[in-house]
């Protein structure tokens, strides 16, 4: 075929129509120290035509090819030396995805032939180093050419404040798989979200974005395979610009990305953020055994950490490999990708995977590493929502706190405090009153706020919320490892029983506890974050590790809303949001100072045991199953946007976690002259306010393992 020259920039497959007039396609593909690039066309037989990109710019090969038009499927072949004891791992006879590649077709199978090296070696131990030289072709997926000329000129983003955002975490696949109101052709696709029976669902919720697990063409890992399992979650990215396919109605011929846009606008409609989860700390490729699917045949050591011995890959995520965010050319990957997802797919932040990994400069996690650096300057990135999980499984990868400003933090201390205070296994009540409180001893340093924390109790991985409080263990069988995967600290609690049961007063106390942890997250200071399923008792069945139930299990269960009892937690659940809205002093966008700033000594935070004083020093080291929070309404820092003062309504927050009921004392003035229960999770009907009223001084009973919510007067 014929290859004009072409452009170095931008890298991957980009339809234009040239100087002269011909429409084509610009190939451009980063692979540093290789001696050849082979652009390999695919027709609709899957016949082959290949063509060498002669032009070398800056380890840039690239070209033009006339009459290569939108839908055409391709891959590389990437020559080179074969020497894995210094890392060299280029083998042609591999087709590699374009890891620009803006649309994928064809689903990662992972026979023989895909592998660099041969895979079924009899000596395992050196099977890395011996090349493997069948075609991988027939059996790999291809990149294809899209064309975009979409300017979003008709989209508005919500641009909701961080102080004002409430993160719904959900699976694309499996928030829709199951809901009745979607047609069944568009279930558990972008469409199928996108369909007004699901976000009416968001809308009623009263949710401002929605968290995506990853969306990246992500491939499934052999050992699952060889299982019958796949990665339901797709923790396994491989292609950083392309809409997984496996999640669009329309087909996979380019067809993903029009649907994916479509998904974000109907949801930018109704007022609701797109964040997705991103991993970019390693790829589906694993480690030296792995296959090579793309970046290991473009350039190993040109993207990936490897160690002393480069045969050997350095693992800080647990997969196998580590992308190498210092060199230079995946810094541009990894960012070019962010803004491609901002500028041309319109998402408004992300998430992102184990992102201690990304921070580490040569071999240490490191605050001002590159990657943080160009994220704080960068004018695109700077402005999207920006969520860290903050740890990686490197040493010194536990970084809760520590990412800069600009970033928020998945706060992991807020939910292991929340879940053991409600199994009452807190030593004392200090932990749980810097974390109700938006977690100062974490985030008050640099400018930070305390939006800075993303506050959760179930997150994807680990128990759902209706299986931390039935089950003590976890109960893995169905992911055929021998329950050996995932974590054994669950802090959960049966509250009597091991999984599902008949029992009334079982049943009763879990409802309850599932209400003291929905409000007590909906009602701290931070950005609380809830898991599909969560708000109508979604289950498991003791699974805390369903990465690879792409079923029923995994699926959210519309029919749960059928049943007047979980029915009713979701009805509390939309009371507490939308109570959250409503009231700016459940949604500070500054830390408590704990001062008073009038003369009748009110403080814009107070603590106060069950006999109705202030906490002392002594209080918060003595054990303690009560703990009473006083919100003032008066004294929120900062002005509206017309430069008012905010006020608000001031709030007492009574969290018990006894077994049996305590008398509270309610504080008299200048706290309050008189109290009204807004929230008592000790009833069952929640589709209203209890609407009872108490005087100061009044000793009320409050049942044990409850929360109440006072509104003050």
């Amino acid at each position: 075929m014929p290859v004009r020259p072409g452009r170095p920039t931008p890298l991957g497959a980009r339809f234009r129509v040239g100087p002269d007039g011909v429409a084509g396609t610009n190939f451009a593909l980063w692979a540093g120290g290789a001696e050849g690039v082979e652009l390999c066309l695919f027709d609709e037989r899957g016949r082959e035509s290949r063509a060498r990109l002669t032009e070398l710019t800056h380890e840039i090969w690239h070209g033009f090819v006339p009459g290569v038009l939108p839908g055409q499927r391709y891959g590389f072949r990437v020559h080179g030396r074969w020497d894995p004891w210094t890392g060299a791992r280029w083998n042609p006879a591999k087709l590699l995805l374009d890891p620009y590649a803006r649309a994928v077709d064809g689903d990662f199978r992972l026979p023989p032939e895909v592998y660099g090296h041969v895979r079924d070696w009899p000596e395992q131990h050196v099977a890395d180093t011996v090349r493997d030289d069948r075609d991988s072709a027939p059996y790999v997926p291809k990149g294809v050419v899209v064309h975009d000329d979409d300017d979003w000129a008709d989209d508005r983003r919500p641009k909701t404040p961080w102080a004002d955002s409430v993160i719904y975490e959900l699976h694309v696949k499996g928030f829709t798989r199951r809901h009745p109101g979607v047609p069944e052709e568009l279930r558990g696709t972008y469409a199928g979200l996108a369909h007004p029976a699901a976000v009416e669902h968001l809308v009623a919720l009263g949710v401002t974005a929605v968290e995506l697990l990853p969306v990246h063409q992500f491939a499934h890992e052999d050992h699952l395979l060889r299982r019958g399992l796949s990665n339901y979650w797709g923790y396994n990215s491989i292609g950083y610009f392309a809409p997984h396919a496996g999640y669009a109605a329309s087909g996979t011929a380019g067809q993903q990305v029009g649907e994916f846009k479509r998904m974000v606008r109907a949801l930018h409609a109704a007022g609701i953020e797109v964040i997705l989860d991103v991993v970019y700390n390693h790829t589906a490729e694993a480690g030296e055994l792995g296959p090579t699917l793309s970046l290991k045949g473009v350039d190993n050591r040109g993207y990936y950490r490897l160690q002393p011995d480069a045969r050997r890959y350095a693992d800080y995520t647990g997969c196998g490999n580590t992308l190498h965010v210092v060199q230079p050319q995946v810094l541009r990957l990894i960012t070019d990708s962010l803004r491609y997802w901002v500028t041309e797919m319109g998402v408004d932040g992300f998430r992102f995977d184990l992102a201690a990994a990304l921070a580490r400069s040569m071999h240490d996690v490191d605050m001002l590493s590159p990657f943080l650096a160009v994220i704080a300057q960068d004018p695109v990135l700077r402005r999207v929502k920006l969520i860290a999980e903050p740890w990686d499984v490197g040493s010194g990868g536990y970084q809760v706190g520590a990412f800069p400003p600009l970033w928020t933090e998945w706060n992991d201390r807020y939910r292991d405090a929340v879940r053991d205070f409600w199994r009452h296994a807190l030593p004392d009540v200090r932990e749980m009153g810097y974390r109700l409180s938006g977690s100062s001893d974490l985030y008050a340093w640099g400018g930070r706020r305390p939006y800075a924390s993303v506050n959760f109790v179930t997150a994807h991985d680990g128990f759902t919320l209706r299986d931390l409080v039935s089950y003590d263990r976890k109960h893995n069988e169905a992911n055929g490892e021998g329950n050996r995967d995932g974590t054994d600290d669950n802090r959960a609690w049966n509250c009597g029983a091991e999984g599902e049961t008949d029992d009334p007063d079982v049943r009763a106390l879990r409802r309850r506890q599932l209400r003291n942890l929905l409000t007590t997250l909906l009602l701290s200071t931070g950005v609380p974050m809830l898991v599909a399923g969560d708000e109508m008792g979604r289950t498991q069945r003791g699974n805390n590790n369903a990465y690879c139930q792409d079923n029923e299990s995994g699926w959210v269960d519309w029919g749960l809303l059928d049943d007047p009892e979980w029915r009713r937690l979701l009805e509390l659940t939309s009371r507490l949001i939308a109570l959250r809205h409503r009231h700016p002093v459940l949604r500070r966008r500054a830390f408590f100072s704990g001062r008073a700033h009038s003369a009748d000594g009110l403080r814009d935070l107070a603590w106060f045991t069950p006999h109705g004083t202030e906490m002392t020093e002594g209080d918060w080291y003595a054990p303690a199953a009560t703990l009473g929070m006083y919100l003032s309404g008066r004294d929120i820092p900062g002005r509206d946007e017309r430069g008012a003062q905010i006020l608000d309504d001031s709030f007492l927050a009574v969290l018990h976690a006894g077994e049996g009921p305590v008398e509270f004392e309610l504080p008299g003035p200048p706290w309050a002259e008189r109290y009204e229960v807004v929230v008592d999770t000790a009833r069952e009907e929640q589709d209203r306010a209890p609407g009872v009223e108490h005087r100061a001084g009044t000793r009320i009973t409050v049942p044990g393992r409850s929360v109440l919510l006072l509104r003050a007067g």
